[in-house]
Parts: C-alpha cells; structure tokens; sequence
C-alpha cells in the first residue's frame, strides 16, 4: 500500500508545508489539500508542488459544480504541468448546503454531471475539440442560451500528461458504483475496513462489471488517525468533533450522506441523536453521542501489534492507499513505521 495524509484547510497550512517536505522524505506517497468552503484547494496545491519533490498532489476535493468541465479540466492539466505530473484531481459533489448556500448553484444530478465532467477532461488532456451534448453540459453553448458565437475549441497547451488520474469522493450506493465504474481511484470518508464489503461491495461489484479495460484497477483511499504505543487510546477522542461535524451538521435532516452512512454502519438510533444533538447546537453533546465502537473501527491507534493488525485489515479490504493522520510529537517517525508496516502488509 502507499501513504497518503489530508493537509488541514487553512489554519497552519503553510507550517504544514514545510513539515510535508521531511514526510516526502520519510515515506509519504501522497498528500490530499481540501477546499470546502475555506481557501480554495489549486493555490495551496501549487504551493504544495513548488516545496516538494515526489509526493503526488490530489484535490481532496474539487467540487463538480463550482467550476466548469473545461475549468476543472484545465486547472488539473496546470498542477500537472507545475508539479512535474504528480497531480490528482480530486472530484466529489459536496452537499446541498455548501453548494446551494456558497456557490449560489442548484445541487441537481450529481451521478450525471460526474460521469460528463470525467468524460470532458478526458478529452481536453488529450487535445480534442471539444464538443458535447449532456443533460447536464452542452459545448458549444446553443446559440437559444446565448450569443450563438461559441465555437468548439481544444486545448491551447499540451498538458504533460494525456490522462491525469481522477478519483471521485462517494459513499452512496449509487455514486460508488459509478465511481468503480468510470473514475481512477475512490475517495470514501469514515471508512470502517470490516464493514466496507457490507455496506458498498454490491455497487463496487456493479461497477467494476462495467469498468473500461482501457482502466487499471481502482485505487482506494482510506485510513484514520495513527498513534503507536500503549497508553495513547485517549488520542482517539480527538476525532468526535468532526464525526459530530458531519455525521450531525453536514446536512439537513433527511438530507445528510454522512448520517446515512452511519446508519447503514448500524447506527442508526445513534446516528439521529447525534444529528439531534448537533442541529440543536449543542455540538459538545453530539460528540459525546457519537459511538465509541465507530470512533474505535476508524483509527489506527495503539501497541504496533494492533496498528499492523489495523493496517491488514485496511489492505483486506481492498484499500491501496493507506490515508493516516500521524498523532504525537513525532510525525515523521509515524510515517516511517506506518510505510515499513505497508510495505511488508
């Protein structure tokens, strides 16, 4: 397996950096930069790019309907051309709050626009004229839409690489099997290694039945926070918040994936206390809420005896790249035991 880890969104970030280059160093494969609502994710992936060497750089993520096909196609060809092709592009839909509340944009057929999203950049990193004719995008823009001027137009430059992996963040049932069947690589969130078969094996079979042989095998990114040594269990408690934050407040009632999740998990009476508990703004609450069997499944925490166990268990299940968030006061000693562990799992 490979090592990845998420940059934090803006607090420390630059700190951050600097601490990544010792952890390319150490065995660190790939770093994930989010956006959500904070700074956007391009600028600190250029960054990224211009302090490091080897690490690949993925979005972590990029979401589908605040940027244009062509954008977000163009943008991932820059990083690529600044980083030496080491870009990922990240995708995912995000929720209704963010992109109805932030970007002011109607969260509509998230399945359909990512399938036409992919098969756009597809055919811009190849320098293809670009025309399309989707539900959800049309290029040229008809002329009933607009001036009736637009012409279809390829890619000025020449991107370093005709085919730039794209990995697409899914948890539904549907939007994972069409992530098995069309992206790169998988992106879930709260992924408990013993339950992934359970709760998605039937929409990565689906998928996968339709996957492109002209696509390699799909990587899956997964892990937790990782602490080896007796004695660090109460490291763990450090992630309630943010389960509370999005099994809780990512969402409406009735409308938040994270909670689905956590339900489909089989914590279902949990799950709506905690969403409760959190919409009523009593957030210390909700995380107390949150179960201490869901906080343990998702962490790599403890004696190196059960980190490797863990670490098994994540490659069992079919993950290839072993996302962690090192804990303590030695990062970097972290990253290099996790990868020797990795390597030899």
């Amino acid at each position: 397996m490979k090592l990845g880890m998420q940059l934090g969104y803006a607090g420390g970030f630059k700190e951050g950096v600097e601490q990544l280059a010792t952890l390319e160093k150490a065995g660190l494969d790939v770093v994930w930069v989010a956006e959500a609502y904070g700074f956007d994710a391009v600028s600190h992936m250029g960054y990224v790019a211009a302090k490091t060497e080897r690490v690949q750089i993925g979005s972590g993520i990029l979401p589908i309907y605040s940027r244009t096909p062509t954008l977000l196609a163009q943008t991932a060809a820059g990083v690529d051309y600044v980083s030496g092709g080491r870009t990922i592009l990240g995708l995912g839909a995000s929720g209704p709050q963010v992109i109805e509340g932030w970007h002011g944009v109607p969260f509509d057929r998230p399945l359909q626009r990512t399938r036409e999203i992919i098969d756009i950049c597809r055919r811009v990193w190849r320098r293809e004229v670009i025309t399309h004719d989707g539900s959800c995008y049309t290029l040229p823009l008809p002329s009933e839409k607009g001036t009736g001027l637009g012409k279809p137009l390829k890619m000025l430059t020449h991107p370093v690489r005709d085919r730039i992996p794209i990995y697409v963040a899914s948890i539904g049932p549907k939007n994972v099997e069409e992530t098995a069947e069309v992206a790169d690589g998988w992106l879930p969130i709260f992924y408990v290694p013993e339950k992934a078969k359970d709760v998605w094996g039937e929409s990565l079979e689906k998928g996968g039945a339709n996957r492109s042989t002209d696509l390699a095998a799909l990587e899956v990114v997964a892990g937790g926070m990782v602490a080896i040594g007796d004695g660090l269990e109460n490291l763990k408690e450090m992630g309630r918040p943010m389960v509370a934050l999005y099994v809780g407040g990512m969402g409406a009632r009735g409308k938040n994936f994270y909670n689905s999740l956590a339900q489909r998990y089989g914590f279902e009476k949990e799950a709506k206390e905690v969403q409760d508990l959190y919409l009523s703004g009593k957030k210390e609450e909700a995380a107390a809420a949150v179960p201490q069997a869901l906080i343990d499944s998702m962490a790599l925490i403890g004696s190196p005896g059960y980190v490797k166990e863990r670490i098994a268990a994540y490659k069992e299940s079919g993950v290839t790249v072993l996302n962690i968030t090192p804990m303590g006061p030695d990062p970097v000693k972290v990253v290099e035991q996790v990868k020797e562990w990795a390597e030899a799992a």
